[in-house]
């Protein structure tokens, strides 16, 4: 196992009872987890937490068996790259390809600046998920799936072993959407570990190989995506109907989740 979380708990100090607990989870290299729940539920903080940027209460995560608490912030740096919420990109006056640069930072020593060498692997890496006509284009003309995809270029030119991403396609179009999936997907079966919080149980249905639901109540269910997103599953994490619907396409099997009724 590569990523592993083991009995997992977080409390905020004086809360009178904990946000998160009994969190468990592996993972290996080439898979790719969902992490879905409603509003409120603490997905955010479960991802953050998972990866360090908070501490457990109790629990810890493990990366090829190394406690992520016997780490420093620079080998977790370059070894978990994290694609925040993405925000407006309106005041940035950078291009496509220096935002992409600054990621090389956590590999360079503390005094080093990018050099030659940063900037044509920003511009290698931006070509590698088809992103490479973004180059030149400010941040601050670019459209929302535009400048997603140019912070999860920011987040692989670190090389990183686990890429994790906090509702990555939340506010894209259609087909932004799609871009964004194929993606993960595909960076997922290149071998990284894929860690995404999502909004929408049909994406999770599609490519995710593992699944961890969060309920309202902050308790946790997780393992294969055929062995947790049910009908019933689903239904009870967020009170409303639904029916899991498989199509084919051009011969292969494209399974969805459509909602059907609120609960009563």
């Amino acid at each position: 196992m590569s990523l592993e979380v083991i009995n997992g708990e977080f409390s905020y100090p004086g809360a009178a009872r904990p946000i998160l607990s009994n969190v468990n989870l592996a993972l290996e290299y080439g898979q790719l987890l969902a992490i879905l729940g409603p509003n409120g539920a603490g997905k955010t903080t479960l991802m953050r937490t998972m990866i360090g940027l908070q501490r457990w209460t109790r629990g810890d995560t493990r990366v090829d068996g190394i406690n992520l608490g016997n780490m420093t912030p620079r080998q977790i740096g370059q070894t978990i790259a994290y694609v925040p919420q993405a925000r407006s990109a309106m005041s940035l006056s950078l291009t496509g390809l220096d935002m992409v640069q600054i990621g090389r930072a956590a590999r360079l020593g503390s005094f080093s600046q990018p050099g030659l060498a940063e900037r044509e692997m920003a511009w290698e890496t931006l070509k590698k998920i088809g992103a490479g006509h973004l180059a030149d284009m400010l941040c601050s003309t670019m459209s929302g799936g535009q400048f997603q995809m140019i912070l999860i270029a920011r987040a692989l030119v670190v090389e990183p072993k686990i890429l994790v991403l906090d509702e990555p396609e939340t506010g894209l179009d259609f087909r932004n959407q799609l871009v964004v999936l194929q993606l993960l997907r595909h960076l997922a079966d290149s071998g990284l570990i894929v860690v995404m919080n999502t909004h929408y149980p049909a994406h999770a249905i599609r490519i995710a190989d593992q699944v961890l639901l969060l309920d309202s109540q902050h308790r946790t269910l997780s393992g294969s995506t055929a062995e947790i997103l049910t009908e019933s599953h689903l239904s009870d994490l967020f009170d409303v109907d639904v029916r899991i619907v498989r199509t084919s396409f051009a011969g292969v099997e494209v399974p969805t989740v459509i909602p059907v009724s609120l609960q009563r």
